[in-house]
Parts: structure tokens; sequence; C-alpha cells
């Protein structure tokens, strides 16, 4: 008897249990009958509270389409941004949508659906601020962001000081309360909160040269569930759901 064989059955036994959980997660989801979404609801217009307390949002909707067209109910996880990724990677839900950027560095780590919308980083200063213009003008200045944000990293590329926040609010707080010269954020965000405070006295000094595409996030090695998501992204652009929702909450359509 090969005495090495218990030893290496022990070593692939979990390899085969962890293959089997990923081509079954698709599986999985629809007998529980629930897609668990994880989700910041602190970042309008895509994830936010309203007055009565109810999540909503862009994200929050196309999530809640997304689930009927894989013929599952929606369950939301909050969490906050900075761990919010990291979440799939102890299962705490299935997918995260919450406008995260598909970028190279992520997709080493997770999968992406196809893209679901696309913006461009702005640069938000108050409105009796003229001397930071452009992004090089963040050199030595306090920007409000969340710290694992592409807004965080463009903002120190650009020389400034990043100060830790939990979101869009909280930054624009700090930004009207001159507890910082600027922030780089989401110009679809700024777009929407300029709709609920025309006087609120902040402005768009520069935008990004280059947009950015969303994607729904998932673990690794789904491609089941990927290709059931992608297919239902597809099914929601064809029966009217996302323009419907683009113009509700940004008044254009705003697809890839």
């Amino acid at each position: 008897m090969n005495r090495f064989a218990p030893r290496l059955l022990l070593l692939v036994l979990p390899l085969l249990a962890a293959s089997a959980h990923a081509a079954d997660a698709l599986a999985q989801i629809k007998a529980a009958g629930v897609l668990k979404i994880g989700t910041e609801g602190s970042y309008p217009p895509f994830t936010f509270h309203d007055a009565s307390g109810k999540l909503v949002g862009f994200d929050v909707e196309l999530a809640e389409a997304l689930a009927q067209k894989l013929g599952v109910k929606p369950q939301f996880v909050e969490g906050k941004w900075d761990g919010l990724i990291a979440g799939l990677d102890v299962a705490r839900y299935d997918v995260v949508i919450n406008e995260v950027s598909i970028t190279p560095a992520r997709q080493t780590k997770y999968d992406f659906s196809a893209p679901y919308i696309v913006s461009k980083a702005a640069l938000i200063v108050r409105s009796d601020n003229h001397s930071i213009k452009s992004f090089a003008d963040l050199k030595g200045k306090k920007s409000p962001n969340s710290l694992t944000s592409n807004f965080a990293r463009l903002a120190q590329a650009n020389g400034a000081e990043v100060i830790p926040v939990q979101g869009f609010n909280e930054s624009v707080e700090l930004l009207l309360s001159g507890r910082a010269d600027a922030t780089i954020n989401d110009s679809l965000s700024f777009f929407d909160f300029k709709k609920h405070q025309p006087n609120a006295p902040l402005k768009v000094a520069a935008y990004e040269a280059n947009a950015e595409s969303a994607g729904v996030v998932l673990r690794k090695g789904n491609p089941a569930l990927v290709s059931a998501i992608n297919q239902a992204l597809g099914q929601i652009r064809a029966d009217g759901t996302y323009r419907r929702l683009s113009l509700k909450y940004f008044g254009e359509d705003v697809s890839p």
C-alpha cells in the first residue's frame, strides 16, 4: 500500500469539495430561493436609505430585478465599503452590487459580470474655491474618501492627504464644513446630490478623462452564475427596466 495515498487523499478531497461548491453556486442559490447581495447602503443614488429608512437606489433596484430574472428573492446584507468586497471571501453573500469598478487588480481575485454602468471620477470643491482647478492641484490638500476606493488611490496619486470616511455623504459633509479641501467622487453621485440640493455651494472642478465601468462582483470559479447574471442583465436591458431605472435616478441612460 502506498503510504502517501492517505495524505494525498486528505489534500485532494478539500479541493474537490471547493470545486463542487463553486460549480454548484447557481444551483444552491436557486435551491435556497435567495440571492444574497452585499451592498453599502450609504452611497446615493446607488444604494442608500430613504426618509422612511427603506434601502433604495439604482443598484438596489437593479439587484432586485436581477434576482427576479434568476427566479429568486433578493436578500441585502449591508456593510462598510472598506470590507464590503472581502465579505465575498467568507461567503457573507453571493455577490456584491455597489457600483464596484472593474479593475485589473480586482479581477485577479474576483470575477465580474459584464459592465452595467459607466461613470467618471469628479473632482468636487466648494463653489468659492478657485485654487483647485485640476487633479494636479490636489497636492498637499485634504481629500475625504473611503480608503480602499479607486477615488482614494487617485487622490493619493495626485499628492492629496486622504481623510478616511465611510461614504459620499460624509465626504460632502467634511467639504461643506471646511474640514477638507476637495473630494474625488463619482460624478453620478454628485449629479444626484445637486438634484436634491441645488443650492449646495459645491461644484465640479475637473473630470477624470477616462470613464470607469462597474459590474456585479462574484467569487472566482462560478462560471454558471456569471453567465446567468449576464443573461439576466441582458434581459433587464431588453425589457426596458434598465432605461426606466436610469431615467429615475440619473435623468439619462447610463448604460455602458
